[in-house]
């Protein structure tokens, strides 16, 4: 058995090499902030995470060399500095299976978003990733501890299965996630309408649900299954412009050809002065329809995204108001045509005296009683 003979020249040695080790993490740290700061005034975002996986490594690597050189500092026994080398080692993998799954999770978002757009934000792929960087430095860490992983794995394969059967659920919305941004439904940004009523702006899709973020600025969570059996309608597909029917009604007396002019003359005017518009769209004008006292049409605009359809159509009644207004159209008042039968009208007058007669009968005899 061996004998541990440890002298003050020692333990003063190992006392000062832990504290230059702590020293170091907290310079290391101090720069690795400033140069994560630094990284950040960047658009470049690789370099973030670059710097970001440098500050996560910088403390534990430092402090473990500082403790293993203090450990053969003070010259342990051999059994000792095994085990000692064991729980390092196990500590620098985790530290090192941690960092690089945030460095992994923070590339798939970082590549999202350079897909998608900046309000991209899919984390389903990202959770997906960081387990699994996890879960195989969780394996390597048990490994160089001595413990065998094959029962282990074993143990997971079956515990997994009734896992499974647990979480039937939950699996199902992992995978209609999984299948969904796979398929391109769906992707972070694009506006969508489901059958059931919902609709709004995809913010999110993780491992369970679906967050979408209504006109009003609401959020509304729609568990991933709810996708793959119902109707859904996206907005941004196949492209993110789409057509605006605009409905409106006119007097018969008007001429249908002035008008659909002006009608064209206002949309193009709007088209080009409106943000959201596409300028060199055709203005279609459609008269579909004759109702009581009006001739209905459509006016079909186009605006480059979904939500900018509200303030076009706004614009564009405006100033088709005040053109009409100033071209001297009146609007279409609604009004009923009422035609009396000549025979009719008199036979209703002779009702009215037969009756003001006998009312006049009436009141005389009562004043004679």
């Amino acid at each position: 058995m061996d004998h541990v003979h440890l002298s003050w020249e020692r333990v003063a040695v190992a006392a000062i090499v832990l504290a230059a080790a702590l020293l170091i993490a907290i310079v290391l740290r101090w720069l690795t902030a400033r140069l994560f700061r630094r990284a950040g005034d960047t658009r470049w975002t690789w370099d973030d995470l670059l710097a970001r996986l440098i500050r996560d490594l910088a403390v534990p690597v430092s402090l473990i060399l500082g403790v293993w050189i203090a450990a053969w500092v003070l010259e342990l026994p051999s059994r000792t500095l095994d085990v000692t080398a064991k729980v390092l080692t196990a500590v620098a993998i985790l530290a090192v299976s941690l960092a690089s799954a945030r460095l992994l999770a923070g590339g798939v978002t970082a590549y999202a978003k350079a897909r998608q757009g900046v309000a991209a934000n899919v984390t389903i792929f990202a959770n997906i990733s960081r387990v699994i960087v996890l879960g195989i430095g969780v394996l390597v860490m048990l490994q160089s501890l001595g413990i065998s992983i094959s029962p282990l794995l074993g143990a997971l394969g079956v515990g997994g299965l009734a896992v499974a059967l647990a979480l039937q659920d939950t699996l199902a919305n992992l995978f209609a996630g999984v299948h969904v941004l796979a398929s391109k439904t769906i992707e972070p940004g694009d506006y969508i309408r489901l059958s059931t009523g919902q609709e709004g702006y995809v913010v999110d899709i993780n491992w369970r649900n679906t967050s979408i973020r209504t006109l009003s600025d609401n959020i509304e969570v729609i568990p991933n299954q709810r996708f793959s059996d119902t109707i859904l309608t996206n907005f941004h597909r196949p492209a993110q412009d789409m057509s605006i029917m605009v409905y409106a009604k006119v007097a018969y007396e008007v001429d249908l050809d002035r008008v659909e002019e002006l009608l064209t003359a206002v949309g193009h005017q709007v088209m080009k002065d409106v943000q959201g518009g596409v300028e060199d769209a055709s203005v279609l004008v459609r008269f579909d329809d004759f109702n009581d006292a009006t001739v209905g049409f459509h006016v079909i605009l186009r605006s480059t995204e979904f939500g900018d359809q509200f303030l076009i159509k706004h614009e564009f009644l405006k100033r088709l108001h005040r053109t009409l207004r100033e071209e001297g159209i009146a609007p279409p008042y609604w009004h009923h045509r009422v035609v009396v039968d000549e025979v009719a009208r008199r036979d209703e007058a002779a009702r009215r005296d037969e009756a003001a007669r006998r009312d006049e009968t009436a009141r005389k005899d009562g004043l004679a009683l």
